[in-house]
Formats: C-alpha cells, sequence, structure tokens
C-alpha cells in the first residue's frame, strides 16, 4: 500500500501540472470503487480550475472551483500526468482532462481506493473529520504522544500506526523509526518512556522526510506522478530484512507478527 511518502510524492509530482489548469473533460470507465465515484463529479468537476493540492494523512485534496477532490490510492492506486494521445489501460479507472491536452489518470488494479466530490470542508468529512496530527507538523511531540500513550496496552507499533493517533505511519515506516529509536515493536506501549518517545517522534520525522526526498519506497504496485518509481527501500533498515544481520551490531534481525503485519526488529539494538 503506498504509504505517507508515496502519496507526499506523488502531490509534489502532480501539483505543478495540475495548479491553474482548467478541466476540461472527465472520462469514468468503472464507478466502482471502495466507495461509488459520485455523479456530482462529473456534473461539477468540468470547467472548474485547480488552485491547490494538499495532503491529509494519505488522503489527496485537489481543490476546484467549488468543491475538492478527495482521492486516496488504496492498496494498489497511482495518478500520473499522461495526455490524450495514450490510450488507456485495463485499470485506468478515470481520467481528468486538463485545458492543455493532459491527462490526470487513475489507474488501480485492486479498486481499493476512491475519488469523491466534496463540497463541504473537507476536514468535516467523516474520513478526515477524526484523523490525528500530521508526523511532520510540531502537533506530533513528544508529550503528546507520551500522553496518549499512557494505560495503553497494544503493542507500541500498533499505536504509531493508528491514525487517531498520527497519521500516515504506515507498516513501513513504523518497523524502521521503532528500530532508530531502539524500541522493540512488541513493547506495550504504555510502558514507553518519555525519552524513548522523545526518540521516537524525532526518528518518525527523520525517517518519513528522507523517504519523501528519495522519492517514496519502490514498492511492486506503486508509480510516482511524475512516472517515476520512489528509490527508499534502497535505504531500509530492517522491513524486509528479517533473516539478514543489523546493519549496528550484526544480530540477525527476527521477524513477527503484529496485528497481521509482519513486524521486523533486532532483538539486541531494541529492547
Amino acid at each position: 500500500m503506498p504509504e505517507l511518502p508515496e502519496v507526499e510524492t506523488t502531490r509534489l509530482g502532480i501539483k505543478d501540472h495540475l495548479i491553474d489548469r482548467t478541466v476540461s473533460a472527465v472520462t469514468v470507465r468503472n464507478f466502482q470503487l471502495r466507495w461509488p465515484i459520485p455523479q456530482t463529479l462529473l456534473d461539477e468537476l468540468p470547467q472548474s480550475r485547480f488552485t491547490r493540492i494538499e495532503r491529509r494523512g494519505k488522503y489527496l485534496l485537489a481543490y476546484a472551483g467549488n468543491g475538492c477532490l478527495l482521492i486516496h490510492l488504496g492498496m494498489s492506486g497511482s495518478l500520473r500526468i499522461t495526455s490524450i494521445e495514450d490510450a488507456a489501460l485495463k485499470h485506468d479507472h478515470v481520467d481528468i482532462v486538463l485545458d492543455n491536452g493532459k491527462i490526470l489518470r487513475y489507474c488501480d488494479p485492486r479498486r481499493f481506493g476512491c475519488i469523491l466530490w466534496l463540497t463541504e470542508p473537507p476536514s468535516e468529512h467523516p474520513l478526515l473529520k477524526r484523523l490525528g496530527p500530521e508526523p511532520l507538523t510540531d502537533e506530533f511531540s513528544t508529550h503528546a504522544l507520551f500522553a496518549r500513550s499512557r494505560g495503553r496496552k497494544m503493542p507500541v507499533k500498533t499505536f504509531i500506526m493508528d491514525s487517531h493517533i498520527v497519521v500516515g505511519v504506515g507498516n513501513i515506516y513504523a518497523n524502521e523509526a521503532l528500530y532508530v529509536a531502539g524500541i522493540r515493536p512488541n513493547r506495550e506501549a504504555g510502558k514507553v518512556s518519555k525519552q524513548r518517545y522523545e526518540k521516537l517522534v524525532v526518528a518518525v520525522k527523520e525517517i518519513l522526510l528522507r523517504a519523501i526526498t528519495q522519492g517514496g519506497t519502490t514498492l511492486r504496485d506503486f508509480v510516482g506522478g511524475d512516472g517515476k518509481p520512489g528509490y527508499f527501500k534502497q535505504s531500509l533498515l530492517v522491513y524486509g530484512r528479517a533473516g539478514q544481520p543489523c546493519n549496528s551490531c550484526q544480530t540477525i534481525l527476527k521477524e513477527i507478527r503484529i496485528s497481521g503485519r509482519s513486524s521486523v526488529y533486532c532483538p539486541q539494538c531494541q529492547k
């Protein structure tokens, strides 16, 4: 699944192509995504001009005219800029045609993503209203994370992946951040000290920023908004490396399952 860095990479890849461009047409080949694409999108988006492209967690928000496109890439979705000369393929479900002949094309083989049209403030939409703070802002702080963790018996990895606690810390980057912070992923969230949460907050911010800079993780189903894959996978420290030696102490990395997700850690470096 595309995680926050991949979604931010997509936003950066498409924004300069969209801002100040007017939508000339919208083509929907398959309305049945995770939630049906509303007819109001076809009625109201054409002839609207894109004014800004934002991200909230793993959701993209493309403001145009009197509304806003809310896009989630699901498990396998991608957005790319193409042109009217490029024929749509099997899983290219939506084309947003711009006034310069370019197309914002949405592809989603599994159809777990969504494209909705909002006329109310996006922050009030049920999908966004209860989301936690953005991890790259000051709202995501040691004090706030430590306070929310008190009394929590869930594994700390599950805790930081909860979008009500903080948005966008998916499985890959949770593995990486916990390793850098020296915290074992199955440790109870309520038993992690404030000093260790301070290290974790710093690690989450640094790893996500580095991943965005490097273009997001290269995942089999992900293609960036500019048509190029990300490259952060080359720098992963623990995720996908079970059975290999720790880069720091050479101890063999172990893999466990937490909430159905693969969790890789170093028995020596993470306590």
